[in-house]
């Protein structure tokens, strides 16, 4: 008996470990002529990391930066260098059974983008675009150049000619006089928002997060703990999902995504004046807003004192007042029994006509995760312990549901 034991690419141990957010879908990774192409192998790993199949397409000028052998490393299969009689384009790109779920462009030059819009095909990137375009496949373009070349009126235009036919073209990250491939954690959720669950589609979220400073003179403030990585992973979930999202960020103490339409906030004052008349979709509100505000002195208090009195003033409860199709509420407590916290978490969901609301307590959060539990207003509830990423992501995947 002879057995035979096919050894595993070493891409597929990274399958899958940060989520499976997709798995199964085929991905076409087109690779034109910019020195960006160096980060193409980091790319390729994160999306397997998230469960993707990798098919590489390499201009002969990418080749020029990067080999072949790195990608067909990176993602594990056979990397297409020209179109010969296999034809490529049309086994991943054409209208066939197992053909690609997206086309991604990464990085793309100005001359790849301006072949791309007016239909000319002369290198197997662009090909692979056409066939792309004309079967219907989700295409997304990542620009990076020199910024005197995407400042080109005609380059410009170009852009703006793939938008109109329905290519989504990332916004690069402008600075050093170059216009750079943005962050892989922007690609990565650009990828998932066209391709992923796509259940908040055309819905508009809004997540509060941070917290509220609130000034005792014009020197200090009051606050209350509060990272505002939930708020993050929040606001994430739901792009990944296809929303149109607003994160409206008070003090925190982490790092803000540049692919996340970010509005900062101060005061609980800027806040009330944020929310007053507006109406929303979704509405996520994990921000530690302040029940009380002192009253502000003028200047700095002298630090000559003794002792010091601030007189607090009681501030009403925002969110009481938001009207939203979908409410989260979130409820923070400290060193109570789990009972105490779905009681008082299920009187906040009456109080403020909130769908559910997200109880927590601080000593069970830590950088990167956290335990809560999800309480409706019949005081039912559900327990999630991990990231605060996966959390994150069942908290929206709720909402999607019920938005149907």
């Amino acid at each position: 008996m002879i057995l035979i034991v096919s050894a595993m690419h070493p891409a597929d141990h990274l399958r899958g470990t940060k989520s499976n957010k997709l798995k199964g879908r085929k991905i076409v990774l087109g690779v034109t002529g910019s020195i960006a192409a160096v980060e193409c192998v980091k790319l390729c790993r994160e999306l397997i990391r998230h469960g993707a199949e990798i098919h590489a397409v390499m201009s002969k000028d990418a080749q020029t930066i990067i080999h072949p052998y790195s990608l067909e490393f990176a993602t594990g299969n056979p990397v297409t260098t020209e179109i010969d009689g296999r034809v490529q384009h049309v086994s991943l790109c054409g209208d066939v059974p197992d053909k690609a779920d997206l086309l991604l462009i990464a990085p793309a030059t100005a001359n790849t983008i301006s072949k791309m819009a007016c239909a000319i095909d002369d290198t197997p990137v662009t090909t692979m675009a056409t066939t792309a375009i004309g079967t219907g496949i989700p295409v997304i373009v990542v620009p990076a150049m020199h910024y005197s070349m995407i400042a080109h009126k005609i380059v410009a235009e170009n852009i703006q000619k793939l938008r109109r036919i329905g290519v989504t073209v990332l916004e690069p990250r402008i600075e050093e006089a170059k216009a750079k491939m943005p962050s892989i954690d922007y690609i990565i959720t650009a990828v998932m928002a066209a391709i992923g669950k796509r259940d908040l589609v055309k819905r508009k979220v809004v997540v509060i997060a941070g917290s509220t400073e609130e000034p005792v003179d014009d020197i200090r403030v009051i606050t209350n703990r509060s990272s505002g990585e939930t708020g993050v992973e929040l606001a994430r979930a739901a792009q990944e999902r296809g929303a149109e999202v607003e994160l409206w960020m008070g003090r925190c103490e982490t790092q803000l995504p540049d692919h996340l339409k970010v509005i900062r906030y101060s005061s609980f004052s800027d806040l009330a004046k944020m929310v007053k008349g507006k109406r929303f979709d979704i509405i996520l509100f994990p921000a530690a807003v302040s029940d009380f505000s002192p009253r502000k002195s003028s200047g700095k208090i002298s630090s000559d004192k003794g002792s010091l009195t601030v007189t607090m003033t009681r501030n009403p409860k925002l969110i009481n007042h938001i009207k939203a199709r979908v409410v989260v509420g979130f409820k923070a407590q400290a060193r109570v029994t789990d009972e105490a916290l779905v009681e008082e978490a299920t009187a906040l969901c009456k109080r403020s006509n909130s769908t559910f609301v997200v109880a927590n307590k601080i000593e069970e959060v830590s950088k990167g995760k956290t335990r809560v539990l999800l309480v409706d207003r019949n005081g039912s509830s559900e327990e999630l312990e991990g990231t605060k990423a996966e959390v994150a992501d069942h908290i929206i995947g709720k909402v999607a549901r019920m938005m149907g």
